[in-house]
């Protein structure tokens, strides 16, 4: 048997650990600082359900781990938290109060090509509300992304439009319904591709030339120069794209988020269920090339999920764990953190090294016991390394004086405590 991890799962040590537990600790506090509330989803789903809004040909299909349970029931691990998530509302609609705000940070499981970026086990982050239909809600998660990666000290730039206007856009250079996706695939691209590529790229749809230039043209333009060239425009979904854009800009104004937000016509998020604003965020000086975070509006995903003939318009957004871990990977002030707070050195005083340890954790610090009968020197040595701020060498005189000393580490001192007043620690362990 060979030993070793499946492709595309990996192990963490306990340093990577510590920044993987302090990114979601951040992230979880800032989420319920808004309002959000936690929720948990079954890693197991019906395989009709994972793959029941998609046709045959779609490519999650062949993605999507399936398995049998004992009873021969077709199952299959869920490949993100937004089906659980439609599901878990459908379940639960009668005892949910709408507008609903819920953050799930779980694993999800992909059986595709594994490259950087993309494994076939990872953690998602998902932040979502059901029952809103505003662009108050959708400022508000632009605030929450902000706020977060302020904390987790990572510069970001988020890039927001409407599918909306998107399509609405296309419409006007005369593109036939059946093509608009296929369309905005290439637009998503436009800063990647020269403008002779692009052009060709279109040309490939048989459209006119005069109605490539014009589509190159629209999607150069400012949201003030939009608005302006298309005030009275007739185009519903161009008239709708503009007025979601405009409100969304007004809240970005007031809540003083113009230094972080950039409006770009060409952003699509590539998924078609998404119905109005999109929105991805970058690291601000180029530290990373892929977005790492996204979401918008999808309006039609749970209410058509459900089909019980209400409406369930829900917007969401995602954090890539992945990316904010590349980038904080490295910070020593992370990975360093204290595990332990006080590390108990037992002189052939083990029993009561237990005991003193159980009523020092009483008190709410982290204590760990040197159990191996190392020498004292190894000993402090191990706490340098680790970090660990303070230690207790604990021999038969200080059992029987009932009085022991604490060593400050870091400080280079000593701190005596009578057993009977083991409260006086918090004047030194802060």
């Amino acid at each position: 048997m060979k030993i070793q991890n499946v492709k595309g799962g990996y192990d963490f040590l306990p340093k990577e650990q510590k920044i993987r537990n302090y990114i979601n600790s951040i992230l979880k506090s800032t989420f319920e600082e808004y309002g959000y509330l936690p929720i948990e989803t079954p890693i197991l789903c019906y395989f009709d359900m994972l793959a029941g809004k998609y046709d045959e040909n779609n490519d999650i299909l062949n993605e999507i781990y399936k398995l049998k349970d004992q009873g021969n029931r077709s199952l299959g691990l869920r490949y993100d938290l937004t089906v659980p998530f439609a599901k878990f509302i459908a379940l639960n609609k009668n005892e949910l109060k709408l507008p609903f705000k819920r953050y799930e940070i779980n694993k999800v499981f992909r059986d595709g090509p594994v490259k950087v970026g993309r494994d076939r086990e990872f953690t998602q982050c998902d932040v979502d509300v059901v029952g809103l239909s505003n662009q108050m809600i959708e400022a508000e998660l632009l605030s929450l992304y902000v706020s977060a990666f302020t904390k987790l000290d990572i510069e970001i730039k988020i890039k927001y439009n409407s599918r909306n206007l998107m399509r609405g856009l296309i419409k006007e250079c005369n593109v036939k319904e059946e093509l608009i996706s296929n369309v905005i695939t290439i637009v998503d691209k436009i800063d990647k591709l020269s403008e002779n590529d692009f052009k060709e790229e279109l040309y490939k749809f048989d459209l006119a030339e005069k109605d490539v230039n014009n589509l190159l043209e629209y999607f150069k333009l400012s949201l003030v120069e939009l608005n302006k060239k298309f005030k009275d425009t007739t185009n519903e979904e161009l008239k709708i794209g503009l007025e979601e854009l405009n409100n969304l800009e007004d809240y970005i104004k007031e809540l003083n988020l113009k230094d972080y937000c950039v409006f770009t016509s060409s952003l699509a998020r590539g998924q078609d269920y998404y119905t109005g604003n999109v929105f991805e965020v970058y690291e601000a000086n180029g530290k990373l090339t892929g977005s790492i975070g996204g979401g918008g509006r999808y309006d039609k995903m749970i209410t058509e999920f459900i089909s019980d003939g209400e409406i369930y318009p829900a917007v969401g957004i995602s954090f890539g764990l992945t990316s904010i871990f590349e980038l904080l990977k490295n910070r020593e002030d992370l990975a360093n953190t204290n595990a332990i707070d006080l590390y108990i050195i037992p002189l052939g005083t083990e029993r009561y090294s237990l005991s003193l340890a159980n009523k020092i954790r009483e008190l709410g610090y982290k204590v760990d016991i040197e159990m191996t009968n190392k020498k004292i020197k190894k000993s402090l040595d191990y706490c340098n390394k680790e970090n660990i701020p303070f230690v207790i060498i604990l021999g038969e005189d200080e059992v029987t004086n009932k009085v022991f000393k604490i060593k400050d580490m870091f400080n280079k001192c000593e701190y005596e405590i009578p057993v009977d007043n083991l409260e006086n620690i918090k004047e030194i362990i802060k």
